[in-house]
């Protein structure tokens, strides 16, 4: 197959903003991905568009790309509507990827739009319940609570606990499993949020930039035990895109130089294994393919975007991903090595829990800022010599794992 290239990337700020609409939002994405790109509307093949809570929010079910892109010239361009939760994006950006290695278009749009700010936080919230198997809820609420069971929420901290997605409470299982089984400590997650905080600071696209330390983690309000909300993601608005072209386009492209090499993107779908079975976790599984694919191991990445809807996903993604062994990922980040400067730099961007987590736009994000770093673009959060970056997100729940969970590797072509 083809080699597959990124030449363009944007993103808008993201952030609560009752007052812009979805078409507004993906709008500039686009317009900021083009002018990267340094091409027009007339150069795209086809489009991908990815949104998750559209549907739930505005009752907009169908042809959401083609509302949300009905003001710019893209009126012959066919357009793909993705939907996958949190994993949208990144397949979006998937199915752009295996156009061009089909030969069916030489240059592609993937992009990924959410508005899930409301007044009515309540519809926010309802949102979400979408992206795991409704029909099947019980039984998955059984097992997340087996998983659990090893560590439950003590009982002073029961009452303390906050209004939230059913997503924390996902999250906290998976948290409260690893807990038991290796010994990571709340402190360990409270390390993991501070660094991405810290991080978000030199990052202007985040929805938050305000420093916290690992005490000020642990003493804020309390969401989820053992999370608190500087643990947690938000509910975000924005868009994010990137343009894929075949090697044939780059040769034609004027800045050749800044494009960065796709040299693996694998797509899986998890839910069939199982809570003890962590080596089968459908992340390790699509890291494996990933690293196989792209002829690379784990060392040698130099940075890393992973899915930390809760700081907690770091951890256990950094396991996942190969960097750490099990039960290790806790004690790595305690010690910095997760950090800006430490051994396997992850988030710089500040993660989904300060960057923020407009679900159906997160994976093109994370994709924003890897490639920003590999183009040595990314000012006082850049990762020095950055060369092969890695990019994971995952989406709802099957079972008591991820439902999809896209690995990405890239290369640097400067």
């Amino acid at each position: 197959m083809s080699d597959v290239y990124i030449i363009g990337v944007g993103m808008t700020p993201f952030g609560r903003f009752l007052n812009r609409s979805l078409t507004d939002l993906t709008e500039e994405a686009v317009r900021l991905t083009l002018r990267d790109a340094v091409l027009s509307h007339d150069d795209i093949g086809a489009i991908t568009f990815a949104n998750a809570t559209q549907g739930a929010m505005e009752g907009q079910f169908g042809i959401r790309g083609q509302v949300a892109l009905s003001g710019l010239p893209f009126d012959s361009v066919p357009i793909i509507n993705v939907e996958n939760a949190c994993a949208s994006a990144s397949t979006a950006f998937h199915i752009a990827m295996t156009q061009i290695q089909a030969g069916q278009v030489d240059i592609a749009l993937a992009i990924g739009a959410e508005k899930m700010c409301h007044t009515d936080s309540t519809l926010s919230m309802a949102a979400f319940q979408g992206s795991w198997d409704r029909a099947n809820s019980e039984n998955t609420v059984d097992r997340l609570e087996a998983m659990s069971a090893a560590v439950p929420t003590p009982e002073e901290e029961a009452a303390r606990e906050s209004t939230r997605t059913v997503f924390m409470d996902i999250y906290a299982a998976f948290a409260k499993y690893h807990m038991g089984r290796f010994g990571t400590t709340q402190r360990q997650i409270a390390a993991v949020a501070a660094k991405n905080h810290r991080h978000s600071v030199a990052n202007p696209l985040s929805q938050y930039r305000k420093p916290f330390t690992i005490d000020e983690v642990l003493a804020s309000r309390l969401i989820a035990w053992p999370f608190t909300l500087p643990m947690c993601s938000p509910i975000s608005d924005g868009a994010a895109a990137a343009i894929l072209c075949s090697e044939s386009a780059l040769k034609r492209m004027a800045h050749p130089g800044r494009a960065v090499k796709v040299r693996a993107c694998c797509l899986m779908n998890g839910g069939r294994r199982e809570h003890t079975e962590i080596e089968k976790h459908i992340s390790r599984r699509a890291a494996l393919r990933a690293y196989e694919t792209a002829g690379v191991a784990p060392a040698d990445i130099d940075v890393a975007e992973c899915h930390d809807a809760t700081a907690f996903g770091e951890i256990q993604q950094s396991e996942n991903m190969g960097f750490f062994d099990f039960g290790e990922g806790g004690p790595g980040a305690e010690r910095g090595e997760t950090t800006l400067g430490g051994r396997i730099p992850f988030n710089p961007s500040g993660g989904l829990e300060s960057k923020g987590h407009p679900i159906g736009a997160t994976g093109l994000a994370q994709i924003h800022e890897l490639v920003t770093q590999l183009r040595g673009e990314a000012g006082p959060r850049q990762v020095a010599g950055a060369k092969l970056a890695l990019q994971e997100n995952g989406g709802g729940l099957m079972g008591i794992e991820e439902a999809a969970v896209v690995v990405s590797i890239l290369e640097a072509c400067r």
